[in-house]
């Protein structure tokens, strides 16, 4: 089996590490103790095979196996069912992957389902052997150490997505054209983690609300008070930065539009400015083929032409050229082609 961790620990110390589960369970009666026992990636017939021993609900089981679930607790009898999403992040790419750990406290006994490498539950067991007096007060002992690994573990997360925004802010201000495309991308990330932390808000609050209920230790009722704060401040965190998120793109979306709106104006002036020049130079076209239309006509040359053999036909062919230019000139002046 997939099994990583099996102890038994009696009055917060580890006892013995037994071979199998069946051991674990045959030797945990009569002892005032716990089993504490870690899977990694296990298949079906591995959680069904804890499942069988420790009495853990079908529903719970299927949750188990079932992956890619939502940070949530319930409660089947005198189990406690929680799953939790931590999550870690790749700062090369700017990517945060996100792991998933299901953990079944019983009066008894602890088991805790790990789908992914983080968080290091390792970290968690060394800590918690440390402290002798906090491991002695059960299982949710444990239940609240893990959950306190996995929001520390956000933090860093939180900051490395602040620092991000900041670079985004930057180079929206330097002009940088990928920026829309940085902030999409990141935006993503941002919905993804808050995914992860808003409903573990729900999770806290429920264990609270159960404190007086199940009779929990002031110290653990201490030390998840201490967690809910942090995980609420990350949480805050997290909206902020998707608010300040589509704020940026909101931003860039009016300056593009402003940049496009320029661009427009100034193609505007410039055709303006061409069709004006068109003008121009139609109308001095137009003036100019008056006189040439007239000198075509007199170069013909035909004998029957009357004009011709006129005395006065020179003078009277430029000024008719002169006149037609004049009236032209004119008429496009007061149309302000000219």
């Amino acid at each position: 089996m997939s099994v990583v961790h099996n102890g038994i620990y009696v009055a917060g110390h580890r006892l013995t590490s037994p071979p199998d589960l069946d051991s674990a369970h045959r030797m945990l009666r009569g002892q005032m103790g716990m089993v504490w026992i870690e899977l990694y990636r296990p298949d079906s017939d591995e959680v069904q095979s804890v499942a069988r021993e420790f009495g853990i609900h079908p529903l719970a089981v299927e949750d188990t196996v079932v992956v890619h679930q939502r940070p949530k607790l319930e409660r089947y009898g005198d189990v406690l069912f929680t799953v939790l999403r931590p999550a870690h992040c790749i700062a090369e790419e700017m990517r945060i992957e996100f792991g998933e750990v299901h953990i079944f406290c019983g009066a008894d006994f602890v088991v805790t389902v790990q789908h992914a490498e983080s968080p290091d539950l390792r970290q968690v067991r060394d800590r918690l052997e440390r402290h002798p007096e906090l491991l002695a007060l059960g299982p949710e002992a444990v239940l609240y150490a893990i959950l306190d690994q996995v929001v520390d573990d956000y933090a860093p997360i939180a900051d490395a997505l602040q620092n991000e925004i900041d670079e985004i802010e930057s180079a929206m201000f330097d002009g940088d054209a990928e920026v829309p495309m940085k902030t999409h991308a990141l935006f993503r990330e941002v919905v993804l983690f808050q995914r992860a932390t808003k409903p573990l808000l729900q999770v806290t609050q429920s264990l609270r609300v159960g404190f007086d209920k199940y009779q929990v230790a002031e110290e653990l009722r201490r030390r998840l008070r201490d967690v809910e704060d942090h995980l609420q401040r990350v949480a805050d965190e997290v909206d902020g930065y998707r608010a300040l998120l589509q704020n940026i793109l909101a931003v860039n979306a009016a300056v593009t539009g402003q940049q496009q709106a320029e661009a427009a104006r100034q193609l505007t002036e410039v055709s303006i400015a061409q069709n004006d020049q068109v003008k121009r130079i139609s109308a001095w076209a137009a003036i100019l083929f008056a006189p040439t239309l007239v000198g075509t006509v007199y170069g013909m040359n035909f004998h029957n032409m009357p004009e011709l053999s006129w005395r006065l036909g020179y003078p009277y062919a430029f000024g008719l050229m002169a006149v037609v230019c004049l009236i032209l000139f004119i008429v496009f002046k007061r149309k302000e082609w000219l």
